[in-house]
């Protein structure tokens, strides 16, 4: 509430006017199931409390003014009746933008009512924490409720998550579930096609601990995660190719798996068979699948992956199937609860982790050295969190251990004696499981 006053007072004095109501979206960690919600398969994160907030009023005109609390967000105003995205350019307006044209075009309509809007928060940018996705979410449910329309959650979800994509990010749809699903007290196992939530109780005795690595991270400014999905894809292709299947309708890794009825394990050994180690070429490629370059660049590739010269196929599917079953290993230990749940469970994070830098790829130098300095000082697993390349790790830490643990891990990795990192109070934090996206209408 206090935060919300804060917000109505600098609302006034940027519009001159008092919001009509205010929208919230969670932050979110994921605990394990790095890089397999694109793939088909089921994640298991869960909200932090730090969240996105905006303030609105709809007004008569047909412009859309978005202001953010934070200086480094310049203003932004644009009508309300032509919305362009520009894919070139990941600015943080864009995100909103997002969430508002996927409310527009689910219900077909041609031209919006102007709004006020005013943007605070408090999620790590380019952390990994999910700020851009708590923004087109929140976005989402600001333009749901100016137009008085009524969605389900998951229905939101699934809008949030398509919309996402206009920015240029070929994601799957943890981050907008979570950020609709989530509830307070439980993390939730995320399944998709249909998308559903199951609760997830997590340990009494441990605390997960966000560490921010402080090496920024954009999704949509940099390449990398793209081509990870579309080596994915291609990997799927060459494997359901391998088993006669019908390649060409294949997409995800999980739809090979199902259209083959066998377990995860049994389609690591597949993958063992089908695929090399060695990078693939484009053209090695189109000579398994029997296609030529054209079809490949404008069938099968995304404009910005049509350059790529090398696709490590087997190490992205290896990581993608082992990474899916240690995600359905871990919610059966929660469920079961043995003495030793904590050690497990951080055996399974640490796994996750050496598979996310050595067959995925997506860590880097600062990551792995955070990872080690957490367990060094008590963690019982850490990892990447939050497709990785920097951003944050999380890390499973025995509540007896947890004061001197973020002492520790805060001399070793944020007291540097040269001073480099910014010691930012959100850079390490423990954290527990928040609620979802909310619309206030008081402050």
């Amino acid at each position: 509430p206090l935060q919300l006053l804060k917000l109505k007072e600098m609302f006034n004095s940027k519009f001159g006017s008092i919001p009509k109501f205010y929208v919230r979206a969670p932050g979110r960690v994921n605990l394990i199931g790095e890089h397999v919600d694109y793939c088909g398969y089921s994640v298991l994160p869960m909200a932090v409390e730090q969240d996105l907030l905006i303030a609105v009023e709809p007004v008569k005109t047909y412009t859309l003014q978005l202001a953010n609390t934070n200086p480094l967000y310049p203003d932004f105003s644009t009508s309300a009746t032509n919305i362009q995205i520009d894919k070139t350019k990941p600015l943080w307006h864009n995100y909103f933008l997002c969430g508002l044209k996927g409310i527009q075009e689910h219900f077909g309509l041609s031209n919006l009512t102007g709004m006020n809007c005013l943007v605070d928060g408090n999620i790590p940018p380019s952390s990994g924490l999910s700020s851009s996705s708590a923004l087109v979410c929140c976005a989402g449910l600001v333009t749901l409720t100016v137009l008085g329309m009524n969605l389900s959650k998951v229905e939101l979800a699934e809008i949030c998550a398509k919309s996402e994509r206009y920015i240029g990010t070929e994601g799957g749809g943890m981050d907008q579930s979570i950020s609709f699903l989530a509830e307070e007290g439980t993390a939730k196992l995320i399944e998709f096609s249909p998308l559903r939530a199951t609760n997830v109780n997590l340990p009494s005795g441990a605390v997960f601990v966000i560490a921010n690595s402080c090496v920024e991270m954009n999704k949509a400014a940099t390449s990398h995660f793209n081509i990870r999905v579309m080596e994915c894809r291609l990997a799927a292709k060459l494997l359901a190719k391998y088993k006669s299947l019908q390649w060409d309708k294949v997409l995800q890794l999980e739809e090979v798996q199902a259209k083959l009825g066998i377990s995860l394990e049994e389609m690591l050994l597949v993958t063992e068979d089908a695929l090399h180690p060695e990078p693939y070429s484009p053209e090695e490629i189109c000579t398994c699948l029997g296609i030529t370059l054209e079809e490949l660049r404008t069938q099968i590739l995304s404009p910005n992956t049509q350059d790529v010269l090398i696709f490590k196929l087997y190490q992205r599917a290896k990581h993608v199937y082992s990474e899916a079953a240690r995600v359905l290993q871990f919610k059966k230990i929660c469920e079961e609860a043995p003495e030793n749940t904590v050690q497990l469970l951080g055996e399974l994070m640490n796994q996750s982790h050496m598979s996310c830098r050595d067959m995925y790829e997506c860590s880097c130098p600062e990551l792995d050295q955070l990872v080690d300095i957490c367990r060094k000082f008590g963690a019982e697993g850490s990892r990447l969190t939050g497709a990785g390349w920097g951003g944050c790790t999380v890390s499973i830490v025995p509540a007896d251990k947890l004061i001197s643990f973020l002492a520790n891990v805060h001399k070793a990795y944020y007291q540097r004696s040269d001073g480099s990192l910014a010691p930012e109070k959100q850079s390490l934090f423990a954290t527990k499981p928040g609620g979802g996206a909310l619309v206030f209408l008081e402050a």
